[in-house]
């Protein structure tokens, strides 16, 4: 026993305690049961349900362990008779409160109540039970509440407000007439209810049930299978409920890194589409008639050889290019990118990285050595102060978001710098409303007062950076006047926000794509990196720069080489060190120049230099600026391969088409934001003939002549891609069954790098500063487009709705793109909320709906590129950051009338 903690006796046993542990939480760490209904890990105890009392000695009553602090000297009895005959008659009251009726309840099996029920033998209720007042909840699309099973145990409030931060239901009216409620008491669909299902997964009994699963599937009728979210770069784990071969619900994996239980709506809701009628089942070639006809595996696999080795032969390997699938698994990426490199010979292979984390992976490879998110999720409600700038959090990554939200709740503080008032600006102590593409001046602004009032960390700086002087004599170019202006924000607000950011070490910084999708996307990431530099916030825990991906494995198809300038791992393809080791190990030799590229693919397709495209998992026609002059494209190039699960807009104009497994329906891993390589489980089969991507690579690598052994995902990875890769050396899947590893990770003993340049030691040496001068957007507002549009992404959809637009509920809560502006915009439009506009750019227009709100400034138009008929890519630039070619979707010039 260690004699430095204070002990307590329980059940005549003295044990030691933790100040500020509750009996309940001494007590289960102990192994001593104690029931209870209402408790909730990482929330505010309430003591509710009164299950878990337990005697205190020299207590008046029973007290509720879940909520009283344990103290020296305690002396606390678990299970004697009287506690017993309490937690009897609490059970007992609780079931005659409602309709409890296990034989045609969903959660029977599964429920806590009747859980207890059985273990304390209560056969009968003695007590007469209240008329229950409110009608069942079925309105919407996701969550049926029925409130005569509900119990009143608060954990449905305690999961919205104390661990998503939602703050959406509490408790309303008094006595029998109680009920949890929304604000106003009005229908979830109505309410700020934004369908995380938290509530959900915390509820012990049938109140609250997931409305797709009902009649569904019981507890005993289903197996579990772990695996990882597919839609952001949180990486949440989940468990996957599958009955007959069907997924029919799922749920959040507690105690799991990254997401410790939590799940937003796409992820426990967003998952039926791997069953959709619409799937890809059998290969599809294109026929004189322009029509796709079924073709046998042979057949296509035989056509896309023949056909690349005719351009190859004609053309030149460089005639062929490749755009890899940041949604797939890392094993299909690596065997793209191998397939390209060694059986075609090529580096021309990249993917969608490059519209959107291109400018992160450049922009910090240059300053610190590495291009990733410095540190981890669960430094996220650690932290003391975090500035989340050009991030729409709770909307692109909700579950990081609530760990924000959970910060602040915790006493930190937050500031936000974003163009719109976006949902994290709510929590915001500082809200900092730049301009768009301001951030260059804005940071320099910030450095400049910092700098200034002697509030940098020298010591920092002058032991762990270079190319500090040439960094102050460009900041000293932007006086808080000048980069106010430029920013659009006040003076004071400048000094403001960059004296709190300097009165907290460390301090966390966060963004997204408001930072990269830009022309100067690059400096922008740099300028992050100066700032957090300059502040000695970089290598240290609840610090760094943490770019959040956008998409499940967007940080793994960087990983594995699917870029024209990288082998697996970062390795350079200009390297002859890294070259000859990939030669070595795939046996033949290797182009030794950068490719190119996917703007230089479609360029080169314009000026009939590539011949052939494949197009993996990535539908182009709706993703990149411009989509006239991209379907032209599509449709101008020679040969055009796509593998794919659904027909898409893109998979229109493809010679062959390959139907390819789903999420869920492989095994293999993804790697999320924090640099987390996760197991992905396959749960379900293929629909028809569909194949792994990972396969469909290797067998044309066959016929082209390379003969290669993998025969999974787990041959690959642990054969190859840690025996070739330094960063994950001590990666194999033997050690990723739980929380999984990142990297680096070095050696098999290695646990993993939560958190990198550890106290300023930089993996290049010494942390690069760059002095960086603010270049504005490409296209700018005149009198023929007076409006600024910027592009992004919405919370209940997921890139251009290939999965989500074919999950049962998503469709409801959001069926159609809207352009949002601002009240003094609409005021002099003469357009109301509901509107259709036309919205029109040099490129094109569409007609949508105006959604009228106070979180867009004057001045600025915003779209998403969800929904086809309303896309905002019709209207988006097609000009780029010159270093990492990304799009500047965050900023083009247009106009909007009321149709």
């Amino acid at each position: 026993m260690d004699t430095n903690q204070p002990t307590m006796s329980i059940n005549g046993t003295m044990v030691t305690f933790t100040p500020g542990q509750t009996i309940l939480e001494v007590a289960w760490e102990r192994g001593i049961d104690i029931p209870t209904l209402c408790y909730l890990k990482d929330a505010s105890p309430t003591g509710a349900c009164r299950i878990c009392l337990v005697e205190v000695k020299g207590a008046r009553t029973l007290v509720a362990s879940c909520a009283m602090p344990a103290g020296p000297g305690m002396e606390v009895t678990t299970d004697s008779p009287e506690v017993h005959r309490s937690r009897r008659l609490n059970i007992e009251l609780l079931l005659a409160s409602g309709n409890h009726n296990c034989l045609t309840c969903e959660k029977n099996g599964e429920c806590k109540l009747q859980d207890l029920a059985y273990a304390y033998g209560i056969k009968e209720i003695r007590f007469q039970g209240q008329t229950q007042q409110y009608p069942k909840d079925d309105s919407n699309p996701l969550i049926t509440r029925d409130f005569s099973r509900c119990i009143l145990c608060g954990r449905c409030v305690q999961a919205c407000n104390d661990l998503q931060v939602n703050r959406a239901i509490g408790y309303g009216y008094r006595g029998a007439a109680s009920k949890i409620v929304t604000t106003g008491d009005r229908p979830y669909q109505e309410s700020d209810c934004v369908f995380c299902g938290q509530c959900v997964e915390a509820c012990p009994v049938g109140a609250l049930t997931e409305k797709k699963a009902k009649g569904l599937a019981r507890s005993w009728e289903t197996k579990k299978v772990r695996t990882t979210c597919p839609y952001c770069g949180v990486g949440c784990q989940m468990w996957l409920h599958v009955k007959a071969g069907r997924i029919v619900k799922v749920t959040a994996v507690e105690d799991a890194q990254p997401n410790r239980g939590m799940l937003c709506v796409k992820g426990r809701f967003g998952y039926d589409f791997v069953h959709s009628p619409e799937r890809l089942t059998t290969p599809l070639i294109k026929g004189e008639d322009g029509q796709h006809h079924p073709a046998t595996w042979d057949q296509a696999l035989d056509l896309v050889a023949t056909r690349l080795k005719q351009i190859k032969k004609k053309h030149g390997a460089n005639a062929i290019a490749g755009v890899s699938c940041a949604r797939s698994i890392n094993e299909d990426s690596y065997n793209m990118q191998k397939l390209f490199r060694a059986a075609i010979g090529t580096n021309n292979i990249d993917h969608c990285a490059r519209v959107c984390h291109a400018p992160t992976v450049a922009g910090l490879a240059a300053s610190f050595g590495s291009g990733a998110m410095t540190n981890s999720f669960a430094d996220f409600d650690k932290a003391r102060l975090i500035f989340v700038i050009g991030s729409n959090i709770t909307e692109a990554h909700p579950v990081a978001g609530a760990l924000v939200k959970r910060a602040v709740a915790k006493g930190a503080q937050l500031i936000v710098a974003d163009p719109r008032f976006t949902g994290i600006a709510e929590s915001a102590h500082i809200y900092v409303p730049i301009k768009v593409g301001s951030d260059v001046a804005f940071i320099n602004g910030l450095m400049n007062v910092i700098i200034s009032e002697g509030l940098q960390d020298q010591a920092y700086i002058d032991r762990c950076t270079t190319g500090y002087a040439d960094l102050v004599a460009k900041v000293a170019e932007y006086p808080p006047s000048k980069a106010a202006r430029i920013a659009g924000i006040g003076v004071d607000l400048l000094r403001e926000t960059a004296r709190k950011l300097a009165s907290v070490k460390p301090a966390m910084l966060v963004y997204t794509l408001g930072i990269t999708e830009h022309t100067c996307g690059v400096n922008n990431v740099r300028s992050t990196a100066n700032l957090q530099m300059l502040l000695g916030n970089v290598g240290f825990e609840c610090g760094g720069v943490n770019p959040l991906r956008g998409q499940n494995n967007v940080q793994g198809a960087c990983d594995m080489g699917a870029l024209p300038g990288d082998y697996p791992g970062y390795q350079k393809v200009e390297n002859p060190a890294a070259r000859h080791k990939f030669e070595e190990a795939w046996g033949v030799k290797m182009p030794r120049k950068n490719g190119l590229m996917i703007p230089q693919m479609f360029e080169g397709i314009e000026q009939g230099e590539i011949k052939a495209l494949w197009v993996f998992g990535e539908n182009l026609a709706n993703t990149e600026p411009d989509i006239r002059h991209v379907e032209h494209c599509l449709k101008s190039v020679e040969f055009l391969i796509c593998n794919d699960i659904f027909p898409t807009e893109t998979t229109r104009f493809a010679d062959v088409i390959f139907p390819a497994a789903a999420w869920s329906e492989d095994d293999g891993t993804f790697a999320n934001s924090e640099r987390r390589v996760q197991r992905v489980r396959k749960a379900v089969e293929p629909p028809g003939q569909a194949k792994p991507n990972w396969w469909i690579f290797r067998e044309v690598a066959g016929r082209l002549g390379q003969e290669w052994k993998s025969k999974s995902g787990q041959d690959i990875w642990d054969k190859e891609v840690s025996e070739l890769a330094p960063l994950f050396k001590g990666i194999k899947y033997s050690r990723l069954e739980n929380d999984g590893l990142q990297w680096p990770c070095p050696d098999k003993n290695h646990p993993g790098t939560a958190c990198m340049h550890k106290e300023g030691r930089f993996t290049c040496g010494l942390g690069n500063f760059e002095a960086l001068d603010w270049t504005p957007p490409a296209e700018v507002p005149d009198k023929k487009y007076p409006l600024v549009l910027s592009t992004g992404r919405r919370l209940y959809h997921y890139h251009t709705r290939t999965q989500t637009g074919r999950c049962g509920g998503l469709n409801d809560l959001l069926g159609q793109e809207t352009a949002d502006i601002s009240l003094a915009d609409a005021a002099e439009l003469g357009v109301a909320d509901g509107d259709m506009v036309r919205v029109s750019s040099r490129r094109g227009q569409v007609m949508v709906k105006a959604r009228v709100t106070r979180q867009v400034p004057k001045g600025l138009v915003w779209m998403a590129f969800h929904f086809r008929e309303g896309n905002a890519n019709w209207l988006t630039n097609p000009v780029y950051d010159p270093i990492s070619l990304t799009a500047e979707y965050k900023a083009c010039a247009v106009r909007v009338e009321k149709a």
